[in-house]
């Protein structure tokens, strides 16, 4: 019987679908484990070879789980709201909804080809307002809640109002807020309704605020940093500027010591930690205030190194900072005005990123709170307006941009340690003894003085002045920045918000889901609202609590509502607890449920989410948390990050001027020019010269120049992109050779966390290694040929070696290396001619997570009638895997001249005997005397000889 992979694969396929032999239920009688996808954008390209590549790992793993008698949940939905549909819609009138239904569905014949055993009754839809139903309640939720930092926890805004009825602002010290407020408790009560919700705006979770955006007016919305390269969008390559707007905002920064916390509970590797560390940036430093000369005005600039203020030579304002028009003089108005324009088309990441110097002189001083010193004011983009107050004071001995800008626009350099060299380089300043603090012959104010000190003490001292003196307070900071939560798009989740007296307010809960309305058009509007400002009805009625037209807008019982859309991340955030109990309609993820399930303990996905996705899920985990709807603060106990599968390119030669074809070897004879050619019609880097002419029209007369009868292409290993036409679609392979090798293929690769490129020429070997495996059970007779005989000892130490291998791999996600111990057993299983059903049925049951559907074949060839899925894991036995037998080399003087083999338990003087008395030694040892034997068990005996 030949191994028909094709009807094997549909068979089982349909079996299990009808069987729903991936469903999974509660069950208090088993330990959970949940296997979880960063699951995907449906494109309209569809999948190529390289997005299976996580699904596949964490699908072996999750079958791996279940064997060893976990109930495992490995769920899969889609991300489906996204820019590409939107913009789709735009070019073709096409509804997004449309286009992502069918992107969804070519999506899951995809998937569903490859064995993935996905429990798709849990399927969850982002644009589904079922779904969506549960971010707008989230988001309603963040609104209605304050966070308090001495507690650590949120809590309700009614708290907050009550407090404020009795305290007015003194009681705000702790709590997480925009800007300080003060005021009393009778000003509190004597505020309009209004000015008490712009009040509280400035503690709710869920905000509106002023903040700087990367807006892209071809794109009419805003854009996420990672949206954007070069100062243009990544999608479509417009121009992008920064520009303040009124935006809908989530107090992330809230949560920032608990996201650096919660780090050191969690499996993640050290490198991602790093990164998330690094984006959260906790510094503990001192606020200071400067003053401006022949000026009223004051700001406020926070330094992690106050010790250093007698060495600040110029200030620096983000050009984002509002400071910059105050102190602009009217001199300098033109020329600060032309470098803000400038900036604006940058991003903040590519500020960061970015070395080189620009700035301009405002013309105005700051008075040094501590010397009297005039210093000058800035403007350079390597200030960012999130970090700290957007003003910096400049030490250019003691940092490297400091450094750089003194440098090139010639200010004063001044160091602050004895012996430090600031004639090349700025000077590390974090230990050493403190000088010029203040210079000879200038006088700090009171007297004060860190000459001689080190800079620990200096860095004490400076804190206790500033704060005796009034002069500024101690503060942590942190680098992460709220995110901004609107986006002036059409396909996304629509705020559940109307607009009361230019505020805004939340639709009832009960009504909930708001529904994304019909538009004509899905471009923003002829006055530059968003595209929601082309429906015609999108207004609240109060009274009857539903949408209505937009005719009906009396601002007395109807109102506007929001025009903006939710971001891609808001569908994103807690789909893991969806997924947990998605029929509920009465809550996100019920108690039971969340409590069974209680959050990830596997997470599988690309490292490029690490400061986006990443960290907007924790936050909104720990945001669940504290409301008691999520029991645990971390939602991804384990976190991999799969590499990336990188394409394979195949290039032709044309011989210029011509349309004429010369093989790879013969072209260093001709004047050629490379050219992509698909993939897909290259074998083993032959080209089909047939398949190449009806490739594209101009081939059709092609003529080939060959080498040996055949085509031989060029190659390179390049991004996998329609463009380079080496894209593999997973289809053909299935088509070709099977699901299965497939998915042994795309762990052979590499190890999972690598990137790896694709190369179709090394598929031909799990293919055969799976028909071998298959010849175990079918011979070359075609006759069923398994029996039940005892296993010998050389099958059971094949077998149980392997069992060791494969356990200890799929642990540590090292499938690469247990594919080769895969088919090593099974051509020594050949080789011993086993017919074992006790050996071969072992074997099957390793081999299902890898290859599920000729597993689960020769499962119940075997005779069994439950799924492979459920077969027991096997466990190896170390009496199995002990050595009867080593095998030694047999050396004369350090040169090895033949092997003999000796019981594995065989003491060093038995084994000196058996060398020297052995029919090989003899004709070594002919006419010589034995110096002395040197024996190393297990490895050498070597006989020294004179």
């Amino acid at each position: 019987m030949e191994y028909n992979f094709r009807d094997i694969e549909q068979k089982w396929q349909k079996t299990w679908a009808a069987e729903k032999t991936y469903h999974v239920e509660i069950d208090e009688q088993k330990n959970k484990f949940y296997v979880l996808n960063m699951f995907p954008y449906p494109s309209g390209a569809g999948l190529h070879v390289g997005h299976p590549l996580g699904y596949i790992a964490s699908d072996i793993y999750a079958r791996y789980k279940r064997q060893c008698g976990y109930n495992v949940l490995n769920p899969m939905g889609y991300d489906a709201y996204g820019l590409p549909a939107e913009q789709y819609a735009i070019q073709t009138g096409q509804h997004p909804a449309v286009t992502t239904e069918t992107n969804i569905k070519r999506y899951r014949e995809q998937l569903d080809k490859i064995g993935f055993s996905f429990d798709w009754d849990r399927e969850v839809r982002t644009c589904d307002p079922k779904y969506y139903h549960w971010t707008q309640w989230a988001f309603e939720q963040m609104f209605n809640h304050f966070y308090c930092k001495k507690c650590e926890k949120a809590q309700p805004i009614s708290k907050l109002i009550k407090k404020f009825e009795t305290e007015g602002s003194a009681c705000t010290a702790h709590l997480a807020q925009s800007e300080e407020l003060h005021f009393t408790a009778d000003e509190w009560k004597q505020m309009s309704e209004v000015e008490k919700q712009q009040v509280l705006m400035n503690y709710r979770i869920a905000y509106l605020g002023e903040t700087m955006v990367n807006w892209c007016p071809k794109l009419g919305t805003v854009l996420a940093n990672d949206e954007v390269v070069d100062g243009v969008s990544e999608r479509g390559g417009y121009p992008v500027v920064q520009k303040k707007m009124k935006q809908w905002c989530l107090r992330v920064s809230a949560y920032a010591q608990r996201l650096l916390d919660g780090l050191d509970k969690i499996d993640w590797t050290d490198s991602l930690k790093e990164t998330q560390r690094n984006w959260i940036g906790r510094s503990e430093g001192t606020e200071m205030q400067f003053s401006v000369k022949d000026s009223d005005v004051k700001f406020t600039i926070f330094t992690t190194r106050a010790d250093t203020i007698f060495g600040v030579t110029f200030m620096v304002l983000a050009p984002e900072s509002e400071l910059v028009q105050q102190l602009t003089t009217e001199a300098q108005k033109a020329e600060v005005n032309a470098y803000l324009d400038a900036t604006k088309k940058r991003t903040e990441r590519e500020r960061i990123a970015d070395r080189r110097v620009t700035g301009v002189f405002t013309g105005a001083y700051a008075i040094n709170p501590f010397t009297g010193d005039e210093i000058p004011v800035w403007v350079s983009d390597y200030v960012l307006a999130g970090y700290g107050t957007g003003a910096i004071m400049a030490v250019p001995a003691h940092d490297s941009r400091d450094y750089a800008f003194a440098r090139h626009f010639d200010l004063p350099i001044v160091p602050l340690i004895e012996g430090a060299d600031v004639s090349e380089e700025s000077f590390d300043a974090k230990e050493g003894t403190v000088m010029n603090s203040p210079a000879d012959g200038k006088q700090a104010l009171n007297g004060f003085t860190l000459n001689g000190l080190s800079v620990k003490e200096a860095i004490a001292a400076t804190k206790k002045f500033v704060t005796e003196n009034n002069l500024g307070r101690v503060k942590v900071n942190f680098r992460l920045r709220d995110a901004i939560f609107s986006r002036q798009r059409y396909w996304g989740e629509p705020f559940p918000v109307y607009y009361k007296d230019g505020m805004p307010q939340m639709v009832p809960e009960a009504c909930l889901p708001l529904e994304l309305p019909d538009v004509t058009k899905f471009l923003p509007t002829e006055t530059g609202e968003p595209p929601l400002g082309n429906a015609t009805r999108w207004a609240w009625d109060t009274e009857a609590n539903c949408v209505t037209d937009n005719s009906r807008i009396d601002n007395k019982t109807v109102f506007p509502l929001e025009l903006s859309t939710m971001p891609g991340f808001a569908g994103s955030s807690a789909y893991y607890l969806r997924y947990m109990d998605p029929a509920n309609d009465t809550a996100l993820v019920g108690k039971q449920a969340d409590e069974y399930w209680q959050n990830v303990d596997l997470y599988i996905g690309g490292s490029e989410h690490a400061t986006g996705h990443l960290i907007y899920s924790r936050f909104w985990d720990k945001f669940l948390f504290d409301l008691g709807v999520s029991c645990k603060d971390e939602p991804f106990q384990k976190l991999v990050n799969q590499g990336m599968i990188q394409g394979r390119s195949n290039f032709v030669y044309r011989i210029k001027d011509t349309n004429t074809f010369v093989s790879l070897g013969l072209k260093d004879q001709y004047d050629t020019t490379p050219i992509h050619v698909d993939v897909n019609i290259v074998h083993n880097d032959v080209l089909d010269v047939e398949a190449f002419k009806q490739w594209r029209p101009e081939y059709a007369t092609a003529e080939f120049v060959l080498e040996d009868g055949k085509y031989v292409c060029g190659w390179a290993i390049e991004k996998m992109s329609k463009s380079m036409y080496n894209v593999v679609n997973p289809d053909m392979i299935v088509e070709k050779y099977g699901a299965d090798t497939l998915r042994l293929y795309e762990m052979f690769l590499g190890p999972i966390n690598q990137s790896k490129p694709w190369d179709s020429n090394g598929i031909d070997g799990c293919f055969r290694f799976l028909r071998k495996t298959w010849n175990l059970f079918y011979p070359k007779n075609g006759e069923w040929a398994v029996t039940d005989a005892e296993p010998t000892k050389d099958n059971l130490k094949t077998l149980h070696k392997l069992i060791k291998k494969v356990s200890e791999d799929i642990e540590v996600f090292s499938y690469n290396t247990s594919i080769p111990a895969f088919m090593i057993a099974v051509g020594e299983l050949a080789q011993q001619k086993c017919t074992s059903r006790a050996v071969l049925e072992q074997v099957v049951a390793l081999l299902a997570p890898f290859a599920p559907h000729i597993a689960e074949e020769l499962w119940h060839t075997l005779g069994h009638t439950a799924t492979v899925c459920d077969a027991e894991w096997p466990k190896y036995d170390e009496q199995y895997l002990k050595e009867d037998t080593q095998t030694l080399s047999i050396s004369f003087n350090g040169k090895t001249r033949f092997t003999l083999d000796f019981p594995a338990d065989a003491t060093k003087e038995a084994i000196q005997e058996a060398a020297l008395t052995s029919e090989q030694a003899q004709k070594h040892l002919e006419g010589k005397q034995v110096v002395k034997v040197i024996v190393v068990p297990g490895r050498i005996v070597n006989i020294v000889v004179k």
